[in-house]
């Protein structure tokens, strides 16, 4: 005896807001087709979002002829989130829409070894001007993203193990919004924050992607089956410290030795030069020498790359991603750095890992962390469960 299909539950109101958002249905009308809801069913979630203010409604001045349909749409403007990508000697803000617009952002340097307690006020005071500036400071706030160098503790919202943000490991970060917002804060790796920013802007492309954050330290975001994979305890992309060959018996500042990043790390490259008596206090100075024409400062980045590939193109295999995307302040040479990474993950790799694999930089560049952090927001606050949850569904 067959036993009976089971029906697919109705759609929700966040599903509904799901397809508007997203573009797939702007009419009421569509809403039913796609979903299978009646009518009385659609309004009464087109209600419940518009009461929310994540859905506007208006006459279509387009129709030719009878009654017009109302459009639906997404009202972007319904709120604001904050975004900061938290770097070791430098830290970028941003104000976003909820659809991932820039309205407003700014740029903080620091000192090299600062702690959370005397950056974290800084962040969140120029955050608060940036909001006067993109004169948002009525807009609810839905969110706030942050981005951190290291591995993430994306429960408690803080540091884990940073060998770069010395005085961060389990500082929660979230108290420090207390006096801005009551909105939920959310962390995440800054390799991971930036492969969120890839996959928001190329959604249907990028289901397998791998990211790989070359700066002063190294890290890679990874997204498999349109999925970002964190690991068991968020570790996931932590590969700087991959022991490899040609580092063998190289002390790496987190007190081991034959790590990559003892020879491919961005400070590494800085303390490359600074043992040859030139004056370079970090890897975006190494890459300016490079791009200036520096043939030591050019050999040094390719050299990462080629180091980076080697141990990247086991990822390859294992992960058969379509694309590896470049970011980090090496990928401002990027000519030169994939230069030496292509050499190496084709060299190393299989012939049908890399087959249809192309080699790219970020889509936005310098801006990728903190827009990967705003990213981070809104992939949760306006997700359809989120949404259901805020109505009580």
């Amino acid at each position: 005896m067959s036993m009976p299909r089971m029906s697919a539950p109705p759609a929700t109101a966040g599903e509904i807001f799901a397809l508007v958002r997203d573009g797939e249905a702007d009419t009421r009308s569509e809403l039913g087709r796609i979903t299978g809801l009646s009518r009385s069913a659609v309004a009464s979630r087109v209600a419940a979002l518009a009461g929310l203010g994540l859905i506007i409604e208006t006459e279509d001045t387009q129709s030719t002829g009878g009654r017009p349909p109302a459009r639906l749409s997404f009202d972007v403007d319904a709120g604001v989130v904050l975004a900061a990508a938290i770097g070791r000697s430098r830290s970028q803000l941003g104000v976003f829409t909820l659809g991932g617009e820039f309205l407003a952002g700014d740029t903080v340097d620091q000192e090299i070894g600062i702690g959370p307690d005397e950056l974290m006020p800084q962040i969140t005071k120029r955050l608060q001007a940036l909001l006067d500036e993109s004169h948002r400071t009525e807009h609810r706030i839905l969110g706030v993203g942050l981005s951190i160098p290291g591995t993430a503790d994306t429960a408690r919202g803080c540091s884990l193990d940073s060998p770069i943000m010395h005085g961060w490991d389990g500082v929660p970060l979230a108290p420090f919004f207390a006096d801005t917002t009551s909105a939920p804060v959310f962390l995440d790796n800054d390799a991971n924050a930036m492969v969120l920013a890839e996959r928001r802007d190329n959604r249907d492309r990028f289901q397998n992607a791998l990211l790989v954050k070359a700066s002063t330290g190294l890290g890679a975001g990874i997204v498999a089956g349109g999925a970002l994979q964190r690991g068991s305890l968020g570790a996931a992309g932590e590969f700087g410290h991959t022991k490899t060959a040609a580092a063998a018996g190289v002390a790496c500042r987190c007190g081991d030795s034959g790590c990559l990043e003892a020879i491919a790390g961005g400070w590494a490259l800085v303390r490359a030069l600074n043992e040859q008596g030139r004056e370079v206090g970090h890897i975006r100075g190494v890459v300016d020498l490079a791009v200036s024409g520096d043939p030591e400062a050019r050999r040094l980045i390719r050299d990462s790359g080629r180091h980076i590939g080697e141990t990247l193109a086991g990822a390859v295999n294992l992960l058969n991603p379509e694309v590896l995307i470049v970011g980090g302040d090496m990928a401002n040479a990027y000519d030169i750095f994939v230069a030496g990474l292509r050499e190496t993950v084709y060299g190393n790799a299989t012939a049908l890992a890399t087959k249809a694999l192309t080699i790219q930089a970020t889509t936005h560049g310098d801006l990728s962390g903190v827009i990967g952090s705003a990213a981070l927001v809104l992939d949760q606050v306006l997700s359809a469960r989120a949404v259901d949850d805020a109505l009580g569904s």
